[in-house]
C-alpha cells in the first residue's frame, strides 16, 4: 500500500498552473492512499475532487472552521481551506477533529480521519496540519496531544496499525514529534506507539521537506528541514503495516512548474495482497 503525505499551499502562488503540476506528480506516484492538508475549495469546485477524478480514487475532505485569516492572505477571496484523504477504496466513516490553538494563533487547524475499505482489513487513516509559527512547540504539543486521542478513539476494530500522515510544521527531534510517537516521551494516550516512517529511509537521501531550494520557500531563509510525516503504528499480525520503503517524493519542479512549497514523503506499508 502506497501512502502519500503532501500539502498543497492551498491558493497561494501562480495555483491554476500548480494545480496541473499536482496531478502530474500524484499520477507518477501512483499512490493507493493520500493525506493532503491546504487543499482548496471554492464556487463549487473542490482540489480534492478534482483530483480524485483524475485519479480514479475515492475522496473525503474537511473545511478549516475558521478560514478568514487564510483568505486574508490572498485578498479577503472566498475560497475554503482544508485537509482531505484521496483512496483507492471506499470511505466507510470519517471523523473530524478540530486542534486546539490561542486566539491570536488560530487559523483553524484540524485533523481528518478517514477509515479506509481495504480489501484486506479497514484501515484507520488520519491526515492532520498542525500550527506553523517557529516559536509555536506548546501549542503543537498540545495538538498532538488531542490528535493521539483522537487516534485512539478511532484506530480500533482492524488488525492493521493506525496511519497518522500531516504537515507537523515541526522538526524531527522536537518534543512535538517525540510526544506523538510514544517511544521518546511518555505518550499521550498511555501504551500508544506511532514509528516515524522515515526511521527506515536511506540515511543518505535528502529528507528536507521544507526546503530553500524550492524557490517558494527560499525567500524564508530558513533551514532545510522536514516537517512533513508518515506515522504507522506497530505492525500487526504478519507484518501488516510494516514499513517496506520511505522517500521525498514531487520535490523539483514540473514542466517549470513547482506544484507546492512542500515536498511530498511517501512511504509502501505491507498490506497482505503481496508477499
Amino acid at each position: 500500500m502506497r501512502v502519500v503525505t503532501w500539502n498543497l499551499w492551498w491558493r497561494f502562488g501562480p495555483w491554476e498552473a500548480r494545480q496541473k503540476a499536482i496531478l502530474t506528480a500524484l499520477r507518477e506516484l501512483r499512490p493507493d492512499v493520500v493525506g493532503l492538508q491546504e487543499v482548496w475549495a471554492a464556487d463549487g469546485e473542490n482540489l480534492a475532487e478534482w483530483l480524485a477524478g483524475e485519479l480514479g480514487l475515492h475522496w473525503t475532505w474537511a473545511a478549516s472552521p475558521a478560514p478568514q485569516r487564510w483568505r486574508n492572505r490572498i485578498g479577503g477571496a472566498e475560497v475554503d481551506i482544508g485537509n482531505a484523504v484521496l483512496s483507492r477504496w471506499p470511505v466507510a466513516d470519517q471523523h473530524v477533529l478540530p486542534l486546539p490553538a490561542p486566539a491570536d494563533m488560530d487559523d483553524g487547524r484540524l485533523a481528518l480521519y478517514a477509515r479506509l475499505a481495504h480489501p484486506t482489513c479497514e484501515v484507520a487513516f488520519f491526515t492532520a496540519h498542525l500550527s506553523s509559527p517557529l516559536h509555536a512547540s506548546a501549542v503543537r504539543c498540545r495538538q498532538v496531544a488531542e490528535l493521539a486521542g483522537f487516534v485512539a478513539r478511532h484506530r480500533g476494530g482492524t488488525p492493521f496499525p493506525p496511519v497518522v500522515t500531516g504537515d507537523f510544521n515541526a522538526w524531527p527531534d522536537s518534543d512535538e514529534i517525540r510526544l506523538l510517537g510514544g517511544y521518546r516521551a511518555a505518550p499521550p494516550v498511555p501504551g500508544q506507539v506511532l514509528f516515524d516512517a522515515w526511521q527506515y529511509a536511506d540515511p543518505a537521501a535528502p529528507s528536507a521537506t521544507w526546503d530553500p531550494a524550492n524557490p517558494y520557500v527560499a525567500p524564508s531563509g530558513e533551514p532545510p528541514v522536514r516537517i512533513d510525516y508518515v506515522h504507522v503504528g506497530p505492525p500487526g499480525p504478519g507484518g501488516l503495516g510494516r514499513v517496506l520503503g520511505v522517500r521525498r517524493a514531487c520535490d523539483g519542479p514540473v514542466e517549470g512548474v513547482w506544484p507546492s512549497d512542500h515536498a511530498a514523503v511517501v512511504a509502501d506499508l505491507a498490506d497482505g495482497t503481496a508477499p
